[in-house]
Formats: structure tokens, sequence, C-alpha cells
């Protein structure tokens, strides 16, 4: 109960905020936001390798922050609940790798503008025991800070 409460006031924290939500126009360049169209990049199990989808997205993702060249991106590295700590966390970063060698080399976003981080399980968009949430807990996520 405690972890679906606090879920909950994480959701309305984020909903909250100042912005337009669509390319994050209108924001103060102190926030951080996720990017809005195709924010989301997906995993397979226990696997860092991109989709053909993935890398479509990463494509339009790569394109904005190229028409936004003061923007600093963060791309943080997900996974879900099975697995050790240790593993989760070596696996988020390698998720998080991935779409950062992807930007750079194909989508030629300038490595200085892009971080990665790891939070292994820790953060789930999902809480279950199942397939169906395991599979919306592996991915990886843009971060958007300045504009």
């Amino acid at each position: 109960m405690m972890k679906k409460t606090l879920l909950a006031l994480c959701a309305l924290t984020v909903l909250s905020g100042c912005c337009n939500k669509k390319w994050n126009r209108g924001c103060h360049s102190s926030h951080s936001h996720r990017l809005a169209t195709g924010e989301t990049v997906w995993f397979e199990l226990n696997s860092a390798a991109l989709s053909h989808e993935a890398t479509s997205t990463l494509q339009k993702q790569a394109e904005w922050l190229n028409s936004n060249s003061s923007a600093k991106a963060k791309i943080e590295g997900h996974a879900d609940e099975r697995g050790t700590r240790e593993y989760n966390l070596a696996l988020g970063e390698k998720r998080a790798m991935a779409v950062k060698n992807f930007l750079v080399a194909q989508g030629g976003v300038a490595a200085n503008r892009l971080s990665t981080v790891s939070y292994g399980k820790e953060k789930p968009a999902v809480l279950g025991n199942d397939e169906s949430a395991w599979s919306k807990n592996r991915r990886s996520e843009i971060v958007v800070s300045g504009k």
C-alpha cells in the first residue's frame, strides 16, 4: 500500500509541473523533463539491444535534441525487478549506453550533451509481478534539462 501511495504522489508531482509536455515549450531552464514524443525505449528480457522500433524512436529524439542545441539530456536505464540489484544496475547502464551510443553515432548528437544513469529495478514505471508489468519496466527514458 505504501508503494502505491508513494507512486501516486510522485505521479501527481510530475503531472503538476509547469510545462506543456509537448517538446517542453514554456519550461523554465532549471527544470528537467522527459521528452514527450516517443520518450521510452523498450527492451527485451536480459537485453540492451535496440529494436527497429527503438531506433525509430531514438531518431525522433535525436532530431529534437539537434534542433534544441542548448538542451542537455540524461539517459536513464531501467530494469524489471527480477535479478539481483547488481545485475539490474549493470543492465540498466548497458541500456542507457546503447541509447547514448545510438544518439551520438546515428543521430549526430554531441556526446558532451548526454549523460547516463542506471536505476536498475529501483524506479519501476509499473508495479506488479507479471510479464505485463515487467515489460513496462525494461526501458530507457531521456530527461532533458535546459533549453
